[in-house]
């Protein structure tokens, strides 16, 4: 553990530079919040919105808040744990009897690897698909070549550490999906009466993997608060930046994965330099309004892609693999043709960035646990290129070495469940029902730690008195739905 630390630069503690947070300069610090925020606005809006407005008009827009409210506290953990302590919810989960979360979050994530990643990649390969076969006739290129070619591009990108100009670019491209869906929306919105089905439960008949897919991946799975945790401490800003100065100094203990206990997890706010206590109370506040943001102008979007479905596309079942020119009707109808080339550009954007970034994500996820759970690994734990070292490089079992071998498996993996399956609406529905039955574990050990491990006496950072309470209701009514949804399954 102390080579691995040692890999880590000096960090001149007494002159930090605070994050400035005023308005203007504030988005210039975002960055994990909206990652989890474009990696959620691709399958579930582009393709399940739809699908739920089109199948069943306004039946299902109660989904949406209560997948936005009550899973809302089971992704703000994952900024606050990491920014209080400066470590990855990942290493919170090594705390546990026998290390058990870490075993359960690597089979999932495998499982979520394949399974999962097909879902998401088939979504952006429906777009490339549409628009291949309308523009040029390629009818006869199945939709799992296009799949193939994007799985290849986007882990060639993450290999060569060219993700920033990618994210950039998929920024600008999320921002024009969003700008048409609010500007088709106005040109004719739902009526005002039809809003009262946000808090009016219907279940229609041949809902429930519909309803499992928005609770699932709504604005995305939870499971993806690990990935954002994993995030936030690859930024190395705030106490993620500055732990391991404070490690080597002695004000914070070291945590051994080998050796856990939550006490080395937990830091004394009190006991640091007043100037690291205002700079990690600053990057805090950045990582929340980062991620708040994001999640209100997901949520806005969820509800926007469903009302427009039920407005311009029901009834139609929304299916098929020609299934983005169904989608596109609602841009073509409600404005003219040339609409479809700015929706197929968001749509190609936000479906790819999703893909994109779950084939960074999970395999992190993977590498982190095995940094936990196995001691070659954390002698060589590490996967940004300032971590790196020849022996990373080169021995097999080094963090850095299973995230791209976990990245391989998932790309070929999902290709291969998309060329035997090829129904991208279904095989999306899938994915997101899969998510929501792992959420609830997730979201618990998330909540558990955050109230465990950060001290009462770190106001800034310990969950409020409101906020534990709003959490285990939260948690309470998100098992109940799911729990509901696995029955009724069960007993038909």
């Amino acid at each position: 553990m102390r080579a691995a630390q040692s890999l880590h630069p000096s960090t001149n503690l007494e002159e930090l530079e605070l994050p400035d947070l005023s308005l203007r300069r504030l988005a210039r610090h975002f960055g994990p919040g909206l990652i989890l925020m474009m990696t959620g606005i691709g399958t579930s809006h582009v393709v399940t919105a739809p699908t739920a407005g089109g199948r069943f008009a306004y039946a299902l827009l109660w989904c949406i808040p209560v997948a936005y409210v009550f899973k809302y506290y089971g992704f703000e953990t994952a900024f606050r744990f990491t920014q209080a302590t400066g470590k990855s919810l990942i290493e919170a989960y090594a705390t546990a009897w026998k290390k058990w979360p870490l075993w359960y979050v690597l089979a999932a994530t495998l499982l979520q690897c394949a399974l999962g990643q097909a879902g998401r990649l088939i979504a952006a390969a429906a777009v490339i698909y549409y628009f291949f076969t309308e523009a040029f006739g390629w009818t006869d290129v199945p939709i799992a070549a296009y799949a193939a070619v994007l799985g290849l591009l986007s882990v060639s990108i993450i290999l060569r550490g060219n993700y920033g100009a990618l994210e950039r670019a998929t920024k600008i491209f999320a921002g024009i999906l969003i700008f048409t869906t609010f500007a088709v929306y106005f040109v004719r919105p739902a009526p005002a009466g039809e809003l009262a089905h946000l808090f009016l439960v219907e279940t229609p008949a041949g809902s429930w993997l519909v309803i499992a897919a928005f609770l699932g991946l709504l604005p995305t799975g939870i499971d993806v608060s690990l990935q954002a945790s994993e995030w936030g401490k690859a930024k190395k800003a705030g106490m993620g930046k500055v732990r391991p100065e404070l490690e080597r100094r002695g004000l914070v203990p070291a945590f051994d994965p080998f050796a856990p206990r939550k006490e080395d997890l937990a830091i004394d706010f009190a006991k640091l330099p007043q100037r690291v206590q205002e700079y990690c109370r600053r990057w805090f506040a950045v990582s929340l309004w980062d991620f708040r943001l994001g999640h209100l102008v997901s949520f806005l979007t969820a509800c926007m892609f469903l009302l427009l479905a039920a407005v311009w596309l029901y009834p139609s079942p929304v299916e098929g693999r020609a299934v983005m020119g169904e989608i596109a009707r609602i841009f073509t109808d409600s404005v003219g043709p040339w609409m479809m080339v700015l929706f197929l550009t968001g749509a190609f954007a936000a479906t790819f960035s999703t893909a994109f970034n779950y084939f960074d994500g999970w395999p992190r996820i993977v590498g982190a646990c095995c940094r936990n759970l196995f001691r070659g690994t954390a002698r060589l734990q590490g996967t940004e290129r300032e971590d790196l070292t020849e022996t990373h490089r080169s021995t097999w079992y080094s963090e850095y070495n299973i995230y791209r071998a976990t990245m391989i498996y998932s790309l070929v993996a999902s290709v291969a469940i998309i060329a035997g399956l090829e129904r991208p609406v279904f095989l999306v529905l899938v994915a997101s029902a899969l998510a929501l039955f792992i959420a609830p574990v997730i979201f618990y050990l998330n909540l558990l730690y955050c109230i465990q491990i950060i001290p009462k006496e770190n106001r800034a950072f310990h969950p409020s008195c409101f906020g534990k309470w709003f959490g285990w209701v939260s948690l309470a009514v998100f098992t109940g739905f799911t729990a509901i949804l696995g029955l009724s399954q069960l007993g038909s």
